[in-house]
């Protein structure tokens, strides 16, 4: 979660979730202070939720309540895809003031309620069919608060339904953003000082398959770099191993402003229970994916999502998962405990007791922890560039935190890394080195 509201007036944007939604949540605080919202006495808190698992729900819930309690003046608006998965619910909410799906969430006329912004219950919904929105338009941003680095949304939806999934029910299909407007919105947040943009959607290998001539993601990303040349950070948000294409595979082996790190979208490491997820690959296309690119790029670092516990697993399922944390070489692990949500078909299998979803949860986090200590040792001694996030820290090229007492956030600065703590890397700048 980011954002807070601390003071009176004025619009706080709280962000749950993904980087899409940090990106939108640029665009809707600029919507709504077109639609005058943040000339209000009180201010307007807007939350821009999750519904990845019950537990961002409940979270959001939480927030809300506490926004309310420190603000009783504000009006409250919660918007994104648990309000668009489950508006009702938000509307029972008495601290609620008003709830916007993802597609009007985007429009400062939505923000408009009545002239004096107040909502009856009849109106405090305004949460459309999402499936029925079939483009993604480009919402130009100058630059994202807070943030030492920039996203920018290509994609937007799922044409895919596997099984344990809610999000497309909040994003709806695939849609694209066209290639030129992608540029163009990179260009201006390089010409903004960004050095690092991010390429985000909820399925971005699913890339241009609804543009004319579908173009794919590697296309896309050859691109921006080609046009963009003063770009000097280039990095994908989660990508689908399965959908990889030539031209992709091909900027990773070639492209040295392309980050070297992939998020991947695994979510199981066991044949059986990636067919009951309605995943399009198998185990062995992961290992054999992860293989391919290293060979690619020998400093490559992957990250994953894996859930723990889903319906059906075995001990022996869930073994197999585990074991492709080594297998793949993975670094950076999204661990999810399974959270049925209700309306998908993995919400009515036999469901794994809790204790157990919980505990093999652990386990893979350990897992992953372990993994990411070796990974930091094999870093000691090495020379890295790393953005600065905010003063004191920052991320190398492989998305690997690090501790740098240099630069200002959102400089590059080239370190020589001494050790480590165990969760970040502990880096001198080669200036003061010299010196």
């Amino acid at each position: 979660m980011s954002g807070g509201k601390d003071t009176p007036g004025g619009i706080d944007v709280v962000t749950f979730g993904c980087r899409l939604n940090t990106y939108e949540s640029e665009v809707m605080r600029r919507e709504a202070n077109a639609a005058g919202l943040g000339d209000l006495g009180g201010g307007a808190v807007i939350f821009n939720t999750c519904a990845v698992t019950g537990e961002a729900v409940r979270q959001a819930r939480q927030a809300i309540r506490k926004a309310r309690r420190d603000n009783p003046g504000a009006r409250i608006i919660v918007t994104g895809c648990a309000a668009q998965t489950d508006p009702d619910s938000f509307v029972a909410m008495d601290e609620v003031d008003l709830v916007l799906g993802n597609e009007e969430k985007l429009k400062a006329h939505n923000y408009r309620a009545l002239p004096d912004f107040g909502v009856n219950d009849f109106e405090k919904a305004r949460v459309n069919d999402i499936m029925s929105v079939t483009e993604t338009a480009s919402h130009m941003v100058d630059a994202i608060e807070g943030r030492a680095r920039a996203f920018v949304q290509v994609q937007n939806g799922c044409n895919h339904r596997c099984t344990f999934c809610i999000i497309p029910y909040g994003r709806g299909n695939s849609r694209s953003v066209p290639m030129g407007a992608a540029v163009d919105q990179v260009k201006r947040l390089a010409g903004n000082g960004y050095a690092e943009v991010v390429l985000t959607g909820v399925d971005m290998t699913g890339y241009g398959a609804d543009l004319p001539g579908s173009p794919r993601l590697g296309r896309l990303v050859k691109t921006i770099l080609k046009q963009v040349p003063d770009l000097a950070r280039l990095r994908l948000s989660s990508i689908d191993s399965i959908e990889a294409d030539d031209e992709l595979m091909e900027a990773i082996a070639t492209e040295p402003r392309l980050m070297p790190h992939l998020h991947l979208s695994l979510q199981a490491g066991d044949d059986m229970v990636l067919k009951r997820m309605k995943r399009r690959h198998l185990r062995d296309d992961s290992i054999r994916f992860c293989e391919d690119v290293r060979q690619l790029r020998p400093d490559i670092v992957f990250g994953a999502d894996l859930i723990a516990g889903f319906p059906t697993e075995t001990e022996e399922m869930f073994e197999n998962s585990f074991k492709i944390v080594d297998e793949c070489g993975l670094t950076h692990l999204h661990v999810f405990p399974f959270s049925p949500r209700e309306g998908t078909p993995a919400a009515r299998m036999p469901q794994v007791d809790r204790t157990v979803v919980k505990e093999r949860a652990a386990r893979l986090r350990a897992a992953g922890d372990a993994a990411y200590r070796r990974h930091l040792d094999v870093l000691v001694g090495t020379r890295q560039r790393i953005l600065v996030e905010r003063e004191g820290i920052g991320r190398a090229e492989g998305f690997t935190l690090a501790a740098v007492d240099a630069g200002k956030p959102g400089d590059v600065v080239e370190v020589a890394v001494s050790g480590h703590d165990g969760e970040r890397l502990i880096a001198r700048p080669l200036a003061a080195q010299a010196a």
